[in-house]
C-alpha cells in the first residue's frame, strides 16, 4: 500500500487536490445516495435532483458510481482518514443493490454498460472484498465477433459495433489476463475506427452497410488509453502517446481545460476520460513529456470545475450542505436541477487530480 506523507507536509496542490477529491467524495452520496425502495442494507444513487419518479434505469451510471466510491476508498486509507470503511460497505451495497435494481440479474442489453460494471467489480473484488462477474465475462465474450472483421457489438441487437463496447472490454479482457483477445480488440479500434485527421477514435460502425460514425467524444477515448496501458508492449505505448497528443490537440478547451459534453449520458464521458488519463500521467513506461501533458489535462480541469462549485442544502432526514459541480469547467453550477452523471464526473476528475499531483499515490479504475 502506497503512503502519504503528513498533510501538512504535502506540497500545496496535491493538499488542495485531497480536500477536493474528499468534498466531492462526501457530496454526491450525500445528495444522490438512497436506500432502494427503503431496504435496509440497500444503497443506489438517484439519477436527477429533485427526484423524478419517471426517470430511467442508468444501470452504466452505478458502474462508474462505484468506481468513485472505490477511489475515495483507496485514497482514505493511502491519507489514513477513517471514512474508508465507509465508502466500501457503501460499495459493497450498491454492487448487490444494482443487481437487484436490474430485476435480480447482472446482464442487459448493452455490451458497453457490462463492461462497466465489470471493470468497477474488478476492482471492487480487490478493494471490497465481493466478487467478480463471471456472467458479465461471458456476456462480452459473446459479442466478441468476426463481424466487421471484430470489435465488440454496441448491444443485443447486434447492428452496431462501436468504441464505447470495445474499447472497455479490451481493458477488461487485459486486466483479466486475456491480453491476446485485448489486443485483437485494439488492433480493430486503430484499423477501422481511428481518424487519420485527428489521431483520435471515431464512435463506430452501424451494420448494415458499414456505415461510419464519425463522432468525437472524450470518453471513448479513456478506455481505449486504458486498454493500450494495459497491455504494455511497446507498440501499445507508442499509441497512447500519440492519443495523448491527440486529446490535448482537439479535446480541449481554449483555457487548457478538457471539453465535456453536458448532461444526460455526456455528463459522464470527460471523466472517464480523466481517469485514463491518470493512469497514463503516472505510468513511468511513457516518455516524461506525455505524462505532464496527462497530467497538466487533468489538474488544469479539476481546477476550472471547482472554481464554478456552488453550495446546497441536501434533502432527506439529515439535512446538510453539499456541494455542486458544473457539467462545464469555467462554468458556475447555477441552482438548477442536479444530474447524477455530471457530478460523478467532477469527482473522478478530482480523484484523478489528487492521483497525479501525489508523490507515492497511485491511480486507480
Amino acid at each position: 500500500m502506497p503512503t502519504e506523507l503528513p498533510a501538512e507536509k504535502l506540497p500545496e496542490e496535491h493538499r488542495e487536490a485531497q480536500l477536493r477529491a474528499a468534498a466531492a467524495a462526501a457530496s454526491v452520496p450525500a445528495a444522490f445516495g438512497h436506500r432502494l425502495l427503503g431496504l435496509p442494507g440497500t444503497h443506489l444513487a438517484q439519477v436527477n435532483l429533485p427526484n423524478r419518479s419517471t426517470v430511467p434505469w442508468h444501470y452504466w451510471w452505478q458502474a462508474h458510481y462505484l468506481d468513485c466510491l472505490l477511489d475515495a476508498a483507496e485514497r482514505a486509507d493511502i491519507t489514513h482518514h477513517d471514512d474508508g470503511a465507509a465508502h466500501r460497505t457503501r460499495a459493497r451495497r450498491l454492487l448487490r443493490t444494482i443487481r437487484l435494481r436490474n430485476g435480480g440479474r447482472w446482464r442487459n442489453s448493452y455490451y458497453d454498460d457490462m463492461a462497466w460494471l465489470a471493470l468497477a467489480a474488478l476492482r471492487s473484488a480487490d478493494i471490497a472484498g465481493t466478487r467478480p462477474l463471471p456472467t458479465l465475462t461471458a456476456a462480452l465474450i459473446s459479442a466478441h465477433t468476426s463481424d466487421l472483421g471484430g470489435g465488440l457489438f454496441w448491444n443485443t441487437s447486434r447492428d452496431f459495433k462501436n468504441t464505447p463496447a470495445t474499447a472497455p472490454a479490451a481493458l477488461y479482457f487485459a486486466r483479466i489476463g486475456r491480453k491476446d483477445e485485448s489486443a485483437q480488440l485494439v488492433d480493430w479500434l486503430f484499423a477501422r475506427l481511428l481518424d487519420p485527421a485527428t489521431g483520435l477514435l471515431f464512435d463506430g460502425i452501424r451494420m448494415p452497410g458499414e456505415r461510419l460514425v464519425t463522432d468525437l467524444y472524450t470518453y471513448n477515448q479513456g478506455p481505449a488509453l486504458g486498454a493500450l496501458l494495459a497491455l504494455g508492449d511497446q507498440r501499445s505505448l507508442d499509441r497512447a502517446s500519440g492519443l495523448i497528443t491527440a486529446i490535448a490537440t482537439h479535446l480541449v478547451q481554449p483555457d487548457g481545460a478538457l471539453r465535456t459534453h453536458g448532461g444526460g449520458d455526456g455528463g459522464l464521458f470527460t471523466g472517464i476520460l480523466a481517469r485514463y488519463l491518470a493512469l497514463a500521467a503516472v505510468s513511468p513506461h511513457l516518455p516524461e513529456a506525455t505524462r505532464t501533458i496527462a497530467r497538466t489535462l487533468i489538474t488544469t480541469t479539476a481546477r476550472a470545475l471547482w472554481e464554478g462549485r456552488t453550495e446546497r442544502e441536501a434533502g432527506g432526514r439529515r439535512r446538510r450542505t453539499v456541494l455542486v459541480f458544473s457539467a462545464a469547467p469555467g462554468a458556475s453550477a447555477g441552482k438548477g436541477p442536479m444530474e447524477l452523471s455530471t457530478q460523478l464526473q467532477a469527482w473522478m476528475i478530482f480523484e484523478a487530480a489528487w492521483q497525479v499531483t501525489g508523490r507515492t499515490g497511485r491511480a486507480g479504475g
